[in-house]
């Protein structure tokens, strides 16, 4: 029982009851300062609308979003050929009237936009023919012009590949529709030439053959070959133009020829007609 009084008597002293309100002044000033601070900090009760950015040229949104104390960021570049460069093509966050979402000062806007140029790697193309070397180019989406020289050797093929005036290496990117010069060599020789019996022969010993005649050009085709190792062992079985005893063609110009794995065994001077 004297407990209680002795307790009720320092509950309801000076000094108790002073220090008590100290104590309480001082976490409620706590409080407040934080919670203002926060307030402060984070800009809360602070409701900035997203403009709409989509459609506009990146270069000029910067007035529009410092303005609203916005600013943005690209994170992509998207290959669009009908849009003008740095069209924006969509953004994070989505304009406020479709998402009715609202920002803060210093919020991010991402943004995605378009690019006129899209790279490919140049391939390499010497020592192809001319005919093939144009079919890779255009599948790659480049443009080509054909220039000429007089050479001893490689008739017909590239010896040379130019961008922009200068030699350009396989592997190198470039624009898609870049105009690539190809300098394709041809030898400008005179007289007719006897056209050589291959049937029967392999691809590698009919390009031996020909070595003798720098003007004409080996066009290979092995027919049913599936490998790199059929492609040795196959035999030509026909051959454009055609070998006939004193045929001429002219000294420069291409011998097309078919090969064929386990072609029947015919005597090399009696080809088939």
């Amino acid at each position: 029982m004297k407990f209680f009084q002795r307790l009720k008597q320092f509950v309801f002293s000076k000094h108790f009851l002073k220090t008590s309100g100290l104590i309480a002044l001082i976490y409620i000033v706590i409080v407040a300062g934080t919670v203002f601070y926060l307030d402060s900090y984070t800009n809360h009760g602070e409701k900035i609308p997203v403009p709409n950015l989509v459609g506009q040229n990146v270069n000029n949104i910067s007035a529009l979003l410092e303005e609203k104390g916005l600013k943005f960021e690209i994170v992509d570049h998207v290959y669009n050929a009908k849009l003008a460069e740095g069209t924006i093509l969509d953004q994070d966050p989505e304009k406020s009237e479709k998402s009715k979402i609202f920002v803060k000062v210093d919020r991010i806007i991402r943004v995605r936009v378009s690019k006129r140029t899209q790279l490919v790697e140049m391939p390499s193309l010497i020592d192809k023919s001319e005919r093939f070397a144009t079919t890779i180019l255009k599948n790659r989406g480049l443009r080509l012009k054909i220039s000429y020289k007089k050479t001893s050797e490689s008739h017909g093929a590239v010896i040379e590949q130019i961008f922009r005036g200068a030699r350009i290496k396989e592997g190198t990117k470039i624009p898609i529709g870049s105009t690539i010069v190809l300098i394709v060599g041809r030898y400008e020789g005179g007289m007719p030439v006897a056209v050589l019996n291959l049937y029967g022969l392999t691809i590698s010993e009919a390009r031996e053959r020909l070595a003798s005649m720098p003007g004409i050009t080996l066009f290979p085709i092995c027919q049913n070959c599936n490998t790199a190792a059929d492609s040795l062992i196959a035999r030509i079985g026909s051959q454009s133009p055609e070998f006939e005893e004193g045929a001429m063609m002219p000294s420069i110009g291409t011998v097309s020829v078919t090969a064929v794995l386990n072609l029947p065994e015919l005597p090399i001077s009696n080809p088939p007609e």
